[in-house]
């Protein structure tokens, strides 16, 4: 892995080699057809990020790059303060983005830069284009808050502030930018807005769903545990989801653990 950059430029910056390259998404595709508990713990963030971008689940007529959830990499790489210490060093050089997702209270999405970039820019397409009244708005967040702003947050004063680099802005030019599924209004703070991953709805939804349906799965077993390769074939009704990005999750989040057998590793639900 290259040695980030310290420059602060979006577009200069240098990261490490994207996980599209020819090598690393041979490896991936190799390790994707692998069992979960094959490739379940690394030590190195950044290879548990890159695999787990290639083992993100395809949905029909969603279209959404791919992402990690945090706990998906807690459940990884054992350290977690290590894993905390990394993610914050890859925000810093542009490398990724956090994001705070609807799901849970402590749900938080990963997503590679590029991704996240090809990501506004289908969503900004799909939302109307460059070509609406306002749409000026969304070259101004591009250039000035995306490469700005790293936290999963803005208030509206420091987004106002951001985007007047441009041009004047409008209370439209904010709703311009929610409607593309750029921004969210928190609600507890009106004038608080989390950055967000347009197009995340149906995967969020499946993410919820698979997760009950799991956990009431373990629990209709007389343990309350089955052995991981068993589960991972699961063939789930609820969710769309592909398990093992499911039991990644829930791992990472403490809600299943996983015990080593001779016959291999169970899963099993967390007691409290």
């Amino acid at each position: 892995m290259a040695e980030p950059s310290s420059s602060s430029s979006l577009s200069s910056k240098k990261r490490p080699r994207s996980p599209n390259n020819n090598d690393e998404h041979r490896q991936g595709r190799d390790q994707i057809c692998s069992s979960l508990e094959d490739n379940l713990t690394f030590n190195d963030t950044m290879i548990a990020l890159q695999l787990m971008r290639t083992q993100f689940p395809k949905l029909e007529k969603v279209v959404v790059q791919p992402f990690i959830l945090q706990s998906q990499l807690y459940s990884s790489v054992k350290d977690r303060t290590q894993v905390d210490r990394d993610l914050e060093s890859f925000k810093k050089d542009k490398i990724l983005r956090i994001f705070k997702l609807s799901s849970g209270q402590d749900d938080h999405a990963i997503m590679f830069m590029d991704d996240y970039l090809n990501q506004v820019t289908f969503s900004i397409k799909r939302s109307g284009g460059k070509d609406q009244d306002g749409s000026e708005v969304f070259e101004w967040f591009e250039k000035y808050v995306i490469p700005s702003k790293l936290d999963v947050s803005i208030n509206q004063l420091e987004l106002c502030s951001l985007l007047s680099r441009g041009g004047d802005v409008t209370d439209k030019h904010i709703t311009l930018l929610m409607n593309a599924g750029l921004l969210t209004r928190q609600l507890i703070d009106p004038n608080i807005y989390w950055f967000a991953i347009p197009r995340i709805g149906p995967i969020l939804k499946g993410l919820s769903q698979g997760r009950k349906e799991i956990l009431s799965l373990l629990n209709r077993k007389k343990y309350k545990e089955m052995l991981l390769s068993s589960l991972e074939k699961t063939k789930l009704r609820l969710s769309p989801l592909d398990t093992r990005f499911l039991l990644r999750d829930l791992i990472g989040s403490g809600q299943i653990k996983t015990v080593q057998t001779p016959t291999g590793l169970l899963a099993r639900i967390t007691r409290d």
